[in-house]
């Protein structure tokens, strides 16, 4: 048990990255990336907590091996509770034209732990629209219910609407499936917040190998934008570490109170897999802009739900 007054950075051990947050049942959960080698990268582990400062792991909560297409560079995991159900969109093998199979894929489970099985047998998404990538989901639910699957790499983002069933893709009321949202600067990692009626998309600039790799904002007025950018909220600090982005994020049920969950590399470190998952504060001004983050050693004070 940890008697410090902080979670510390990073808050638990382990190369992991490109983590999603969440509360589910009462417990904080983050959900990261394995850091290692593509043909090692073939589940994923999550990690849960009472207070943001003692972390228990939850091991392999998704094998690749549940799902017969995945068979590497299983990537940026991204769970949501609906009716129920545990829901967990994912990207795996990481394919880089439409010949090759894989894509994002959607898990299901009756627990947050897991373990999620293969939802429909195959990818959700597993060709290239609009050039980006399929890799790096973000599911995000608007407070009308409907849900959105923001995702993609190569420097293109889009969205796509989930039906009820949230293994099916729902039309736009244009008929169209997928929809290009990419903000300037973009390359991938995307991430919803809404906050006071706007909509405040985040995106990793960058490359993640390298030590800028970083987060910038923009503000809409809806879901799907348009998304100007306005500046950049989470950096490379040369005395603490670098290769800081791709993140997810947990507010506090019926506050304003927001932390941002991130990886970065130490200093010490030049392996593009070495990386960990940290947490601390993420403010926003009055006009919903976002103050820039200072990443730290200290992590951020216990808090309980």
């Amino acid at each position: 048990m940890n008697k410090t007054l902080t979670s510390g950075n990073p808050v638990f051990t382990g190369w992991y990255a490109d983590p999603e947050a969440r509360i589910f049942e009462g417990q904080y959960w983050i959900y990261p990336t394995y850091s290692a080698k593509y043909e090692e990268q073939l589940f994923f582990d999550a990690f849960y907590s009472d207070d943001l400062v003692n972390w228990t792991k939850a091991e392999r909560i998704l094998d690749s091996k549940d799902f017969e297409w995945a068979h590497k560079a299983v990537w940026a995991p991204s769970p949501i509770e609906i009716n129920g159900k545990y829901y967990i969109y994912f990207s795996a093998n990481d394919i880089q034209s439409n010949e090759e199979f894989g894509g994002i894929g959607v898990g299901v489970s009756d627990r947050p732990e897991g373990p999620f099985r293969d939802a429909i047998g195959r990818p959700l998404i597993d060709q290239f629209h609009f050039g980006a990538q399929p890799i790096d989901p973000h599911v995000y639910q608007d407070e009308d219910g409907q849900v959105y699957l923001y995702y993609g790499g190569w420097g293109h983002c889009n969205v796509v609407r989930l039906g009820e069933d949230m293994i099916s893709l729902l039309p736009f009321e244009d008929g169209s499936i997928y929809r290009e949202i990419t903000p300037k600067g973009y390359v991938e990692g995307p991430c919803m917040i809404k906050r006071n009626g706007q909509y405040v998309f985040m995106w990793a600039e960058g490359g993640w190998g390298g030590p800028d790799y970083r987060v910038a904002y923009a503000l809409a007025d809806s879901p799907i934008g348009p998304f100007e950018r306005i500046d950049t909220i989470l950096q490379q600090d040369p005395e603490v570490a670098t290769g800081a982005g791709h993140h997810g994020y947990l507010q506090i049920p019926g506050t304003d109170e927001y932390y941002i969950v991130y990886h970065r590399r130490p200093l010490s470190e030049t392996a593009a897999n070495h990386r960990v998952v940290c947490i601390d504060s993420l403010e926003f001004n009055e006009d919903n802009t976002i103050r820039p983050v200072k990443i730290s050693f200290e992590g951020v004070r216990a808090r309980t739900l």
